[in-house]
């Protein structure tokens, strides 16, 4: 096997969305209320909901851009690759980048739909996320079967809606939903409490896999104001830690064994010592604390390894240490079109991570895991020759994919005499209060 032989499914990308996105599934008044895509006198576009105003943020959104344009500036999207808005330039950047089908999650109402909760007219937000999943299901999957892994977003404020939209997604050929980790977040019970038993029995009895993406509901800490970004982003994947151990310890997992919940964009790394001290202090507390009721005659690592999909972007530690993992539930993610993602070389560096593996754990790890977990299969529309990193570049070249970096002008240049400072924490946070109020 060599890198070319591949097939790589990415568990974990992202849309922002286009303007029209609402226009083939709304009509009427529920159109005109809907969310509106639209431009500052600057020229940048935000969303606009109920009061509520998104602007595009750069590092959402930078793939294609040379590193030292990379910035929090807000966007338009003429300065974007046209794979970050537009299904069939997206199918063009997967080809490029050898990335045989992809989840994704949305951008403006939030990894988990969290901004459709924040709004007053619920029954608004209802219609709306509905037509959202429609589009995200019909018009962005639909466009190339096989090629996407549907990822719908629920209304959780009101739990019949959630089961009745579980159920008609369902319908629709969607087994996957993102949510938030921590709902208390957004006003709602926390996952222990009773509120969810009808959730935990649908998503069971429907064989639904939950995605947990970082930064929806526990954000990732920084020390300060004044911490450099940079030590805000170099710790952002191992802030899921907090929801990963919250919910091993749900109840739930233990009356529904098989559910499935993917940490996404979180990482492996860190894992090992993750399930390490879980059970040590298991060990330790379970007389006290009661948790021995809950797990009964298993350690926390049992239980983890029997839920939890790992999902990974750059691991090179992890995977030499997947033995302390279940190596059935690990997955490749290539956070297209965020800063993290290697596009378009995402095989060159994940081949030289995994090719000190067996061939069967690399093709579990770069999609049969995948395929597993969410119930896709995406040689039943391509044959597997067509889906190999060799395959989908050669294409990617027949159709004359253009990668050339895509500038958008650069940082303004220092003046005469001014000493570059780092950016900081607290100037992330200024700026995205300041262009939320100034869309």
């Amino acid at each position: 096997m060599n890198m070319n032989d591949m097939v790589i499914i990415s568990v974990d990308d992202h849309i922002s969305e286009p303007p029209t996105m609402f226009d083939k599934h709304l009509s009427g008044d529920d159109l005109a209320s809907a969310p509106k895509f639209l431009t500052t006198d600057s020229g940048t576009n935000y969303w606009e909901y109920q009061g509520m105003r998104m602007p595009s943020v750069g590092l959402n959104a930078v793939v294609g851009r040379p590193l030292d344009e990379y910035g929090m500036e807000p966007t338009s999207l003429e300065q974007l690759r046209k794979g970050v808005y537009d299904v069939h330039g997206r199918i063009d950047d997967m080809n490029v980048n050898g990335i045989a089908a992809s989840l994704n999650f949305g951008s403006f109402p939030g990894f988990d739909g969290g901004r459709f909760h924040k709004v007053a007219d619920k029954a608004r937000a209802l219609i709306h996320m509905r037509a959202y999943n429609d589009w995200h299901i019909d018009e962005w999957c639909g466009a190339y079967p096989g090629r996407f892994i549907p990822c719908a977003i629920l209304p959780t404020w009101d739990m019949k809606a959630t089961v009745a939209e579980l159920q008609r997604i369902v319908k629709k050929g969607c087994t996957t939903v993102s949510i938030n980790e921590n709902p208390t977040v957004q006003g709602l019970p926390s996952i222990h409490n009773e509120y969810w038993e009808p959730f935990w029995k649908t998503v069971a009895d429907l064989d639904i896999a939950l995605c947990l993406h970082i930064g929806a509901g526990n954000p990732a800490p920084h020390a300060s104001m004044e911490t450099p970004i940079e030590a805000w982003i170099t710790t952002m994947p191992m802030s899921i830690a907090t929801g990963a151990a919250d919910w091993l310890n749900l109840s739930a997992l233990q009356r529904y064994p098989k559910m499935k919940i993917a940490l996404s964009e979180g990482g492996i790394g860190w894992i090992p010592y993750f399930l390490e001290r879980a059970d040590f202090s298991h060990s330790r507390h379970q007389f006290w604390t009661n948790s021995r009721f809950n797990f009964k005659d298993e350690k926390p690592s049992d239980v983890f390894k029997r839920h939890f999909l790992n999902c990974f972007i750059d691991d090179a530690f992890g995977l030499k240490n997947l033995d302390a993992l279940n190596e059935d539930l690990v997955s490749y993610e290539c956070d297209y079109p965020h800063s993290d993602s290697l596009w378009p070389e995402v095989p060159e560096r994940l081949w030289d991570t995994v090719k000190h593996l067996t061939q069967t754990q690399i093709d579990k790890i770069t999609h049969r895991n995948a395929i597993n977990f969410f119930k896709v299969d995406p040689f039943q529309h391509c044959k597997r020759e067509e889906l190999t990193v060799g395959a989908l570049r050669a294409k990617a070249r027949a159709d004359g994919v253009d990668i050339t970096p895509k500038s958008s002008g650069g940082a303004a240049p220092l003046a005469e005499g001014e000493t570059p400072r780092v950016i900081t924490s607290g100037d992330l946070m200024k700026m995205f209060s300041h262009h939320a109020k100034a869309a």
